[in-house]
């Protein structure tokens, strides 16, 4: 199928060939039957696309504020390739779409096959949309008309924070698109609508509608006019639609209201705000969330829980519904203010210009074919793989995927057939860019696939597990990134799996594998390590993400003790050469949760070394990130950020620096090259032990029953079978 997307680097808008999304749990598929291109919204980030770094950074000043602080920690070079791989990926465009379910997901009842439907799903032949962002359209209104609803939405949700009343008077600043519909819709509510605008064809489109009109441009003082009008009473409220850098918009609001007056931003403006001049008058301002409740909460939108109808009358949902039954009713017209239906193939005839100044109208619609290719797969590269050559699928395309690992394995050299994601989009953006032959929606394939040797596993962790196991049992070997499993009966599974297939299974835990760690291991004594008991403090300034975050949910991410603490309990078995025997773990708050990301873990080590974890989110950006101290026979070693390494006590060793390196090459070069020498598991030659794996990944679920228990945990010890071939 074919998707609509846009390079953020140089503004160019392109139709990709992508895989066909496939329907997940609470998720609806559908053939998409008309997009609407909103001209204002789309037209903002086709001009960021095309402006300069400079001209990008201004625009973004916050984004600038992140960068430095990551400049003064993480150093100048891994910044800037940071910078330019975010530019480099494409974003999907569109967010009103309106077509026929092909597929309901688990646990969707209320909606069948056939159904015609708006969502918020992007300019593609196919989306897969989640149930709550997705509504039923009533017999008798169109699709271009249906088309409107989730932009509808948008302006309804500014009423709703605005709380009109009958016979207020009420100025829309900016009559686009969603300024036209929030008129009409305040115009419904009993409300007297001033519109201001300088597009002389949008003003008149509001004339017909009933509205007054002032245009800035061809008078004195707008804010004078709108006074005039409410004779010097000032505005009930003030909705804010248009877009504009500068704080002037925002300043006209406030001095064209009433005392005690309402102001409501919908579009980007600049929020410098005057201080007297919402002093005097006590007004309130607030910014509308796109749709509605709901919005951007990933248990509403991604696992499917409603809010509650009376305590949460107006949800994003119930806004689109409530936009389709006017629709329906006749008393929202929305056909006036299409400007042209163009098909999806010629949609350069819209982005070519959607950007110039002299560009007129309000609502560009899409229609699409009737037909659609329904494969999960896509072949962008002609390639040829011979058994057993070390070929890689990979499953998952996030941004530690294009970051991290798929730089890492080119640079090692892996030959690589496919990679897979859940929506196709990016996996085919990473594969295109990386010359990897084939893309797919369905994992499946990739994991069924007989020229494939090696799974890479870079999905949601709440999926590793399950997805391991099912690479073991189709007889792959497995690259899993950390953690390995969020739960202890998957643990077992993987153990059983392992054991069956004599396959490896490995886990990206990529700082051993760093040359600053090898430093150290060789300084420490080597495989002679194990014998000698040692104290390990590693303490990791992760820095707060936000509570929202997946990574927090216990049954999808597992928090970040086990999602990435996990790295520093492996570091400390690899320098100790021993195994964890029990662990002790205290987090910060008078009653800490699993997923704290404020936490110390004490482990004890078979040969008798401590190893601390400090892991905490609560520092600053602009201190280092990770340090490793390590006291053995009066010998200390300090590793700086995995850049700079400094032994005291050392005879011939006094220090090591360079730029940052956490293993991640070194680890993909090292499974590569095993891989390709057909010596995956003879004795002895395992980069990771698999007893060690399953001991870190024991070690940080015991941790989290200490905090629960608030006593020490034993880590029990497994002895497998079956550990090499």
């Amino acid at each position: 199928m074919k998707q609509l997307i846009q390079n953020l680097k140089t503004g160019e808008t392109l139709l990709e060939e992508v895989p066909a999304p496939q329907v997940r749990r609470g998720q609806v598929l559908i053939q998409t039957h008309r997009s609407l291109v909103s001209l204002g919204t789309e037209r903002m980030l086709v001009e960021f696309g095309k402006a300069n770094l400079i001209a990008k950074a201004r625009q973004q000043p916050d984004k600038v504020k992140q960068v430095l602080e990551k400049i003064q920690s993480d150093g100048l070079r891994p910044t800037l390739e940071a910078v330019f791989r975010k530019l480099d990926q494409p974003l999907p465009l569109g967010y009103c779409n309106v077509g026929t379910v092909l597929a309901v997901g688990e646990g969707i009842t209320d909606l069948q096959i056939g159904d015609r439907v708006a969502s918020n799903g992007p300019h593609a032949e196919l989306v897969c949309v989640p149930r709550n962002l997705v509504a039923h359209v009533p017999d008798g209104v169109s699709d271009d008309e249906a088309v409107f609803t989730v932009i509808g939405a948008i302006g309804l949700q500014s009423i709703r924070l605005l709380l009109p009343t009958l016979g207020e008077t009420i100025v829309v600043v900016g009559l686009g698109l969603i300024g036209l519909l929030t008129a009409e819709l305040l115009r419904l509510n009993g409300c007297r609508v001033i519109g201001l605008d300088v597009d002389e064809a949008k003003l008149e489109l509001a004339r017909q509608r009933g509205l007054i009109t002032l245009d800035p441009a061809s008078i004195t003082d707008p804010v004078k006019a709108v006074l005039s009008i409410t004779n010097n009473v000032g505005a009930d409220g003030v909705l804010i639609t248009a877009s504009a850098r500068t704080d002037e918009l925002v300043s006209q609001a406030a001095r064209m209201s009433r005392k005690r007056g309402r102001i409501i931003l919908v579009g980007v403006v600049g929020l410098n705000l005057n201080r007297t001049e919402f002093y005097e008058k006590e007004l309130s301002f607030q910014v509308s969330c796109s749709y509605g409740p709901g919005r951007y909460d990933e248990v509403y939108e991604q696992q499917g829980h409603d809010y509650p109808l009376p305590f949460v009358r107006w949800t994003e949902n119930r806004n689109f519904q409530t936009i389709l039954q006017l629709i329906a009713s006749g008393q929202l017209n929305v056909k006036p203010l299409i400007t042209e239906v163009v098909p999806f193939a010629d949609y350069h005839k819209i982005y070519c210009t959607i950007g110039q100044a002299n560009r007129s109208g309000i609502a560009s619609v899409m229609c699409y074919s009737e037909s659609v290719s329904l494969n999960s797969t896509v072949k962008l590269y002609e390639a040829k793989y011979g058994p057993n050559a070390g070929t890689v699928g990979i499953i998952g395309a996030g941004n530690f995927t294009a970051a991290i690992l798929l730089p890492a394995l080119k640079s090692a050299g892996a030959t690589i057939k496919a990679i897979a994601s859940a929506g196709g989009l990016s996996a085919t953006l990473l594969a295109r860019k990386y010359g990897v032959s084939e893309s797919t929606s369905d994992y499946g394939q990739l994991i069924n696939d007989p020229d494939i040797d090696l799974c890479v596993i870079t999905t949601r962790h709440n999926s590793h597990a399950r997805m391991t196991v099912q690479a073991l049992r189709a007889g792959k070997h497995v690259f899993v990134e950390k953690p390995l499993a969020i739960h202890n009966d998957e643990v077992t599974q993987i153990i059983e799996a392992q054991q069956l297939a004599g396959r490896l299974v490995m886990v990206g835990f990529n700082r051993r594998f760093s040359p600053y760690s090898q430093k150290m291991k060789s300084l420490l004594g080597g495989d002679l390590s194990g014998q000698i008991p040692m104290n390990i403090i590693a303490t990791m300034n992760a820095g707060a993400i936000p509570a929202n975050s997946w990574v927090h949910d216990r049954a999808v991410g597992g928090g970040r003790i086990l999602g990435e603490a996990c790295h520093f309990v492996d570091l400390i078995t690899f320098l100790t050469g021993s195994r964890v025997i029990s662990v002790c773990m205290n987090a910060m708050g008078t009653q800490p949760s699993e997923t704290s990301d404020s936490a110390s873990l004490l482990l004890r080590y078979e040969n008798g070394s401590i190893g601390v974890i400090n892991y905490f989110a609560n520092g600053s950006k602009a201190y280092a990130k990770e340090r490793i101290e390590v006291y053995s026979q009066e010998r200390t070693l300090i590793l700086d950020n995995f850049s700079k390494l400094t032994g005291f006590g050392f005879k011939n060793f006094s220090s090591m620096s360079g730029r940052q390196d956490k293993g991640h090459v070194e680890q993909m070069k090292r499974l590569i090259l095993q891989l390709r020498s057909g010596k995956v598991n003879p004795t002895g030659e395992q980069l990771i032990p698999f007893s060690e794996l399953i001991n870190t990944t024991q070690t940080t679920l015991a941790a989290l029953q200490s905090l629960r228990e608030k006593r020490w945990i034993d880590v029990s010890r497994i002895e497998f079978f079956q550990e090499h071939e």
